[in-house]
């Protein structure tokens, strides 16, 4: 298999579509089912509010895998389609999405802020090196 800076895309898709199930899950499960009255609360804040922590953090998670990723999905695919998909920014996107998985992980489990920070900086350090790159690939040509 060729290695493709759009497999990490891929990877990440899929995994935002797991949390999907995964807070659907628990919104029910943990939730909705224990919990049947918030399902006649007209307004999101008071519904949250309603829920258990670790319930609120599923969904918090898949809100989250639509922000800063948006970024993620841009420049893999800028890099795919002007040619700066190099080992390097392969790696980079790699090295981002596990980062994304394990914060993931890390938010629907304990919820340790300071882990997930630390996650969230080293990806956000993998963004900004691959558009450095992007932008240096413009004048070396």
């Amino acid at each position: 298999m060729m290695i493709s800076i759009m497999t990490p895309v891929l990877v990440l898709i899929c995994w935002t579509l797991i949390m999907l199930f995964w807070m659907g899950y628990v919104r029910f499960t943990k939730g909705f089912k224990q919990k049947p009255e918030v399902l006649k609360m007209k307004r999101t804040q008071d519904v949250q509010a309603a829920l258990p922590p670790n319930v609120q953090w599923a969904g918090d998670n898949y809100n989250h895998l639509h922000e800063q990723p948006t970024i993620f999905y841009a420049l893999a695919i800028y890099s795919h389609l002007v040619g700066v998909a190099d080992p390097l920014n392969v790696g980079l996107a790699w090295v981002y999405v596990i980062s994304r998985i394990v914060h993931s992980v890390v938010q629907v489990t304990v919820n340790a802020a300071y882990i997930r920070f630390g996650l969230f900086m080293i990806g956000s350090l993998c963004l900004i090196v691959m558009a450095i790159r992007n932008v240096l690939a413009l004048f070396v040509a």
